[in-house]
């Protein structure tokens, strides 16, 4: 019962007319944001991470997260309608949606994609809010041994996971951990890695570092490499559904959900997997006339699986972030940035030292997901006009934004060196395939692991064994390896199964 009532304390919080307006505003932002082809959520957030030094903080993460959420629903607008995926979890979405949108049924997959987004992300906050108090209770029981092999999973998931291969997605990570030990140490006090520069003491503030790896890094590569690109418009149709649409519909949703679900709650990254595994499944379940429309007039259960499975594992994302402090995109990453923004740690004791913001931010996502379907639906007709706006206008606004944003945190002329320096850097790692989430996630919890195994090493006395002589640590670690290690292995079978046919 204790869940309910902090539940409902938490829809009294979120439910002022102030959070309300934020999420709204967030909800709508987080749409836009979807439908524009290339921005992402992840840039929309690190653009407006200078906002947590004037806004409070529980209004503040109503707002990302409604920017986060409403993201997801926003790109299968665009996947639909233009073929161009906003976010590369919507790429699935347009391989039936643009085809059912071309043979005339774009208000149909319009519709299943919105009522599946809303019908998961439900679904999956529920999750939240059952499953995520239970493993911050457990986790609070966890001693320094048992963190530090936390951090070092989240570090090689979300560099093994996210990225075309695991040494670059680890190279992204050491970056990230060098940026990290800049500033003053934890324990001695004394200066590192400062060049001796006066504005280098506090540390680089994370907020100039995730606004030029992907506000500035993706204005540069616009202007740099990308070219006009010639985009049709579909035609559009009303946003309703038949009864036999609703019919194939309804299970493709369950069945994405499930699978969208438990891909969120554990900390592999990314929502590739499980909107890749919804679309076989659906597509390995249809019969007759509904498996001849796969690939050819757009089949809606193409559309509606994916999308849940999307939602699903967007929204079941927050468990690991809140719970454990890991996080498994690149937009929860950002998120991290800004609760620690406000000398918040989300992790174990979150539930605890920040109670009234964690169930506010719950109780939002339900708030959200009904203004989500609400913007969604009838609102279709406005979000196709936004795809005109010319990109050139759009990215300049974008550079012009996070460079005020930069420099209004701490009116310093090295910090916007320093911000378009970090945003050369996110160009050359897109360049040649560097994810950027490690470098965010080895920046905020380097120092975190640092101190952790520095507790622990005290605790064995020096002793690595100390890693060794608790279970959970030796399972955690165990995980790491088996991320690492398997894969390879995997491949090397599959290959050898191969010759050996051939």
């Amino acid at each position: 019962m204790d869940i309910w009532n902090q539940l409902l304390q938490g829809f009294i919080t979120a439910g002022t007319p102030v959070n309300l307006l934020w999420a709204f505003v967030g909800c709508a932002l987080g749409t836009a944001v979807g439908v524009l082809p290339g921005i992402g959520p992840a840039t929309a957030v690190a653009m407006l991470l200078p906002i947590t030094a004037k806004v409070d903080a529980t209004a503040s993460m109503i707002f990302f997260a409604g920017i986060y959420y409403g993201a997801m629903y926003g790109g299968s607008t665009t996947s639909i309608l233009l073929n161009t995926p906003g976010e590369t979890a919507s790429m699935v979405t347009a391989m039936e949606g643009n085809k059912m949108a071309k043979s005339g049924r774009a208000g149909a997959a319009l519709a299943t994609s919105a009522i599946g987004s809303f019908f998961a992300g439900t679904f999956a906050t529920i999750v939240v809010t059952l499953f995520a108090p239970v493993v911050a209770d457990y986790a609070v029981k966890l001693g320094p041994p048992e963190y530090f092999c936390l951090m070092l999973l989240a570090f090689t998931t979300v560099s093994a996971v996210l990225g075309q291969s695991t040494v670059r997605g680890l190279t992204a990570l050491f970056v990230g951990l060098a940026i990290g030990l800049v500033g003053m140490d934890q324990i001695t006090g004394q200066a590192r890695y400062t060049g001796n520069v006066p504005e280098l003491l506090d540390g680089i503030e994370i907020v100039l570092v995730a606004v030029g790896l992907f506000a500035v890094a993706e204005a540069l590569h616009f202007v740099l490499f990308e070219g006009k690109v010639a985009e049709s418009e579909n035609k559009m149709s009303r946003v309703t559904m038949t009864r036999s649409d609703w019919k194939r519909s309804v299970p493709a949703w369950i069945r994405g959900t499930a699978i969208g679900t438990p891909f969120g709650c554990i900390p592999a990254g990314g929502t590739e997997i499980p909107t890749f595994l919804s679309y076989a499944t659906e597509k390995k379940l249809a019969k007759g006339d509904h498996l001849a429309e796969f690939g050819t007039k757009g089949a809606i259960e193409g559309v509606a699986g994916p999308e849940a499975a999307n939602n699903a594992t967007v929204t079941a994302a927050l468990i690991p972030l809140l719970t454990l402090g890991i996080p498994v995109s690149n937009t929860t990453a950002i998120l991290l940035g800004a609760f620690q923004n406000y000398g918040i740690q989300p992790g174990p004791q979150l539930f605890t030292s920040s109670s009234a913001l964690v169930w506010a931010l719950i109780a939002s996502l339900y708030i959200g997901n009904v203004m989500l379907l609400v913007l969604n639906l009838p609102m279709v007709g406005l979000w196709v006009k936004l795809l005109k706006v010319p990109k050139a206008q759009l990215y300049a606004g974008i550079l012009i934004f996070a460079t005020v944003g930069t420099y209004g945190m701490r009116q310093s002329a090295f910090d916007l060196v320093l911000l378009y320096a970090v945003g050369v850097l996110g160009l050359v790692m897109r360049r040649f395939s560097f994810p950027t989430a490690p470098v965010v996630v080895g920046m905020i919890l380097g120092p975190l692991a640092e101190a952790q195994l520095r507790n622990a090493m005290s605790i064995g006395e020096g002793s690595a064994m100390v890693f060794l002589q608790r279970p959970v640590s030796v399972a955690l670690l165990v995980v790491v390896v088996s991320v690492l290690v398997l894969p390879r292995l995997v491949k090397c079978f599959s290959r050898r199964s191969i010759e050996a046919i051939g």
